[in-house]
């Protein structure tokens, strides 16, 4: 409250004075913290001093003092006027001051001048509303009491209520001020727009009318901690409802404490704001980024097997539990059993089956289709499901939930591939998690369809590296192959699904006069391309071999085949192509390593020629498997360089392997480890050969599937010398029947008489031809084995030619009896001139024997 000077009239003070003094004494230094709790005084300056009869300041309160800043002992005694009144207005001054003495009252503002200091400095300027009241003096003179109001505290005052008002009555934000006892003092006109009615009915209500429970108690204890510690909060989130809606709201508050003027708290203010709107803002932002984020880890994870059920399981295992808590793939049936194109029934009751689940909920079971299904079943949707419906429309359905089950919310999105369904795929969710929205279908459907493009290239994959698979079995050898002189064990293991078919290739041929011809070789390269170019070349290896090349003919002439198949001229343009600069050459380029030997069962002798294939292996009775040392030369298609051939005399019950480089090579398995864990191996080749064959692959890694493998062996069992005649006729007309003689001699000991007509012709016919065109000596030989081969050698180079003889003709039928009476004959160069040959079934073999009598007649 104010401070009234001491000195007044008996009738204003009967105490006179005593009180105020007593007051003035007990004053502490700051007057301004004097007044009761929540006093107006606590927030405006009041001052006020006394009037003698005379017009000069008689007392000076402590207050006017701060005021005005002019302690007592120079106030007292000065005129008012002429110390504190502009000099402009004293005169106007002056007469207000004669009509106060005069006993009127007056009130107005004034401006002010503060007195110069005691330094000669310039007082400062305010303003004051003064109140002046006429008193009268103990000897009844008149004088005047004078209260002075700070004008510059009233105006901050008027700004701090229009601030007030302007947030209670304008802002677009919610605003409360809270007591003590955590109840409403006021409410603004926005929070009562939000929660009803005025802002007066808010009076006296709790945070507990307006928010649930427990988030009301979270509130009232953060409110009871701000009142009692000063700190400040903000952003604070608070969830709940507003009257008339079941729709939840999301707020944002912020708290801090309020303080009278005198610094006690006296409440707390709440300043919210609705986020509602940035709540699910955020929200969809949020969900927009995890749709993202899945979509980049299904683009990662899904489709990096060409396996159509390995696709299937990565696709849930990126969705479970990201996306959903239970999902499903079904195939259809017809897909995984290597159809050409998935069926396109139109009621969508094809035969599927299941070839994946998932689930995040202790493997609950699946049933939002109905029955359940098995993993790895094979079943129909109902014509009416929503399953069957999805996959005829190839639309997203939503599966209804069945009551009392664990799903409330299932998807069934068909996986759709180049505008052909292919399967489809289930997505559920568990009660308590947040049912499917439009953003989920959207995302599922793209989900399904990067599933549905993986799994139909998988198709693909799967249909070429199956075609190409059976295009390479159908170019090996059918069964187990046969030769004469070598007991033959082959393996071949192709490629996992993973990996493309190669262009591994092995073969066994046989030759005349009981040799055969041992090839392996690899394309380089992978799937259908590779096993069209190994089928070529292993045509052209066995039409090479018919022609009883040597070895290393037989590669040069493969060289000049690869070199032409990827060219569209063929072998002639490979040539000139060739001679080209290298920039030119625009032909796709077929490289091939290969190695092939020709062994002779009567010598026991194979002659080797390689094209940068891996070196044969050789095991000896006795003795520690080793590598040839046959020279690699250059792969088939690189052209230009001849191929050397290496001769080795193999020893009775000798074991030769030949092997590409799967078998002994891989990405965990350097070669050369796996050359000597080959060679390892081979420790034991008395055992049966198909033992061996099956030992050797279980003892190095072969099941890598990285690539193709060919494996080919053979044990060496030589014809036995009782089995081989061997003669040399001399160039004369008697050796004719001299041949007819040892033939029949020989027939008769291998207990071969049904055999003896028809020999003795043949050879009378080879041996008469041999004098008659050829040159040197003749040498006649015998070999049983499987059949019967005659062979007849001269030095001479000219190979015969079978011609049709005329009717009038007197010879030249030799040759076509020959043809007609043999299952088949040749010829074929030797270093030192030709041999011509023809072979004879044995009795009781499948092929008849032809009567010669017969055979003759038709001749004519």
């Amino acid at each position: 409250m104010s401070e009234i000077p001491a000195k007044a009239t008996e009738s204003e003070d009967p105490s006179g004075g005593a009180r105020s003094r007593a007051a003035e004494e007990a004053a502490p230094a700051d007057m301004w913290q004097s007044s009761p709790p929540g006093s107006i005084y606590d927030y405006i300056k009041v001052a006020s001093f006394s009037l003698s009869p005379g017009g000069l300041i008689e007392q000076w309160s402590l207050r006017a003092e701060q005021l005005f800043g002019v302690p007592a002992h120079r106030a007292v005694g000065l005129d008012p006027i002429e110390a504190f009144v502009d000099p402009d207005l004293r005169s106007r001054g002056q007469r207000k001051m004669a009509e106060i003495l005069d006993g009127r009252e007056w009130t107005g503002v004034v401006h002010f001048r503060m007195p110069a200091g005691e330094d000669g400095s310039r007082g400062e300027e305010g303003m004051a509303e003064v109140y002046v009241m006429p008193t009268r003096t103990a000897e009844g003179d008149k004088a005047a009491v004078c209260i002075v109001v700070d004008v510059r505290t009233l105006r901050s005052m008027e700004t701090d209520l229009a601030a007030s008002q302007a947030i209670f009555g304008q802002s677009p934000f919610g605003f409360l001020l809270i007591d003590t006892d955590l109840r409403v003092r006021r409410a603004n006109t926005r929070f009562a727009s939000i929660f009803g009615g005025t802002p007066d009915d808010h009076r006296g209500k709790s945070v507990h009318d307006y928010l649930p429970r427990a988030e009301a108690d979270r509130v009232s204890a953060t409110m009871r901690r701000v009142l009692e510690s000063g700190d400040s909060i903000t952003d604070m989130h608070v969830t709940g409802f507003v009257p008339d809606s079941d729709e939840r709201r999301h707020w944002s508050i912020n708290l801090y404490r309020v303080h009278s003027g005198s610094g006690r708290p006296i409440g707390v203010a709440w300043l919210g704001t609705d986020i509602t709107a940035r709540r699910e803002a955020a929200r969809e932002a949020a969900s927009a980024r995890r749709n993202l984020a899945l979509l980049n880890e299904a683009g990662a994870r899904i489709g990096n097997s060409l396996d159509l059920e390995t696709t299937a399981r990565e696709l849930l295992d990126v969705v479970v539990p990201g996306f959903c808590d239970l999902a499903t793939v079904d195939l259809y049936q017809a897909l995984l059993t290597g159809d050409e194109a998935p069926p396109k029934l139109a009621d969508g009751s094809a035969e599927l089956r299941r070839v994946a689940f998932a689930s995040a909920v202790s493997d609950a079971p699946f049933g939002g289709s109905g029955e359940r299904v098995e993993l790895g079943a094979v079943h129909r949707f109902p014509f009416n499901s929503p399953c069957a419906d999805a996959l005829r429309t190839a639309r997203p359905q939503r599966v209804p939930a069945e009551e009392g089950g664990l799903v409330q919310s299932t998807l069934a999105v068909p996986m759709v591939a180049h505008d052909t369904v292919v399967g489809i795929v289930q997505f559920a969710r568990t009660k308590g998690s947040e049912p499917f929205g439009d953003r989920d279908r959207d995302l599922a459907v793209e989900l399904a369809a990067r599933a549905a493009v993986c799994i139909d290239n998988a198709r693909l994959y799967r249909r070429e590296h199956e075609r190409a698979l059976i295009l390479q079995r159908s170019l090996l050898p059918p069964g187990d192959p046969e030769a004469s002189g070598l007991d033959i064990a082959c393996r071949y293991l192709p490629g996992n699904a993973a990996t493309e078919v190669g262009g591994d290739w092995f073969d066994v041929i046989e030759l005349p006069g009981h040799r055969t011809a041992l090839v392996v070789g690899d394309v380089m390269g992978r799937g259908l391309r590779a096993a069209v170019a190994m089928g070529e070349l292993r045509t052209a290896v066995r039409t090479l071999a018919l022609l009883d090349l040597e070895p290393a003919e037989v590669l040069s002439a493969l060289d000049e085949i690869a070199r032409g198949l990827g060219t569209p001229g063929g072998v002639q343009q490979a040539t000139r192509a060739a001679r080209q600069p290298r920039d030119a050459d625009l032909c796709e380029v077929y490289l091939a390593t290969c190695v092939y030997a020709v062994y002779d069962s009567v010598t026991r002798r194979c002659t080797f020629a390689n094209a940068g294939h891996l070196p044969p292996v050789l095991v000896e009775p006795g003795e520690a498997a080793l590598m040839l040392d046959v020279p690699p030369g250059m792969p088939l298609g690189v052209g230009g360089e001849p191929f050397e051939e290496v001769e080795v005399e193999l020893p009775e019950g000798a074991l030769l392997a030949l092997y590409t480089d799967g078998l002994v090579e891989s990405r965990d398995h350097p070669l050369d480890e796996g050359l000597q864990a080959f060679v390892q191996a081979l420790t034991d080749p008395s055992r049966p050969l198909e033992d061996v064959c099956d030992h050797v692959l279980n003892s190095l890694d072969t099941r890598h599937g990285e690539d193709d493998i060919a494996l080919l062996m053979a044990r060496v069992q030589g014809l036995p010398t009782e089995s081989v005649g061997d003669w040399t006729l001399p160039r004369e007309p008697r050796s004719v029947g001299r041949a007819r003689e040892y033939a029949r001699t020989q027939l008769l000991s291998w207990d071969l008489e049904p055999l003896v007509d028809t020999t003795e012709l043949l050879v009378s016919e080879l041996v008469t031809n041999a004098l008659r065109y050829g040159e040197g000596e003749i040498r006649l030989r015998l070999l049983l084995d499987r059949t019967l081969v005659c062979e007849v050698w001269d030095a001479g180079l000219v190979q015969p030619r079978r011609r049709r003889a005329r009717d009038t003709d007197e010879g030249g039928r030799g040759l076509q009896l020959v043809g007609l009476l043999s299952a088949a004959w040749g010829s074929r160069r030797t270093p030192r001139g030709k041999t011509v040959w023809f072979e004879l079934p044995l009795p009781g073999a499948d092929s008849p024997l032809t009567d010669p009598a017969e055979a003759l007649l038709s001749l004519f």
